[in-house]
């Protein structure tokens, strides 16, 4: 195989994991669908603060701030989703552009930077508001989840 077909080769297998990215970072954007997603986001919030033990004050805090953060990143749910419809056009095209996918692959990249960025400004907030003690609780749990999540994993 030339140097080039692998270069090709090596480049589709990237937009593959692009692609993947792409719905890992939709799920960040844009949350579950459906009648009772909403509940469930909000159930697994209110969890975690039940755990912590967190006052109604620290609650209507935590509410604003993560509310907010939603409102922000409400805008970047259409280029998330305008950047994965022009990666699945560019991948089924019956010739494919290897230069246009990367600078689509790029985008996304920018793309969930921005998000990242605003995600991690909205926690950093959150932990301010909770104590110290109510951050051990919800970072404990959140490590249980974890182990169990790669424990399955590893069963795959």
């Amino acid at each position: 195989m030339s140097l080039f077909r692998f270069g090709t080769a090596a480049r589709v297998v990237g937009l593959g994991f692009c692609l993947m990215a792409g719905l890992v970072q939709a799920q960040i954007v844009e949350p579950p669908q459906g009648p009772s997603a909403g509940a469930v986001m909000g159930s697994r919030v209110e969890f975690m603060l039940d755990l912590a033990e967190v006052s109604d004050v620290q609650r209507a805090q935590i509410k604003s701030i993560l509310d907010a953060a939603r409102n922000d990143l409400k805008p970047q749910q259409q280029n998330a989703r305008a950047l994965r419809q022009q990666a699945m056009t560019l991948f089924a095209a019956p010739t494919l552009d290897p230069a246009a996918l990367e600078a689509v692959r790029q985008q996304q990249q920018l793309h969930h930077e921005l998000v990242s960025k605003r995600m991690g400004q909205a926690m950093i907030a959150v932990a301010q508001v909770l104590t110290p003690e109510q951050r051990a609780k919800i970072a404990g749990k959140l490590k249980q989840r974890a182990e169990r999540a790669e424990h399955a994993a590893s069963k795959l």
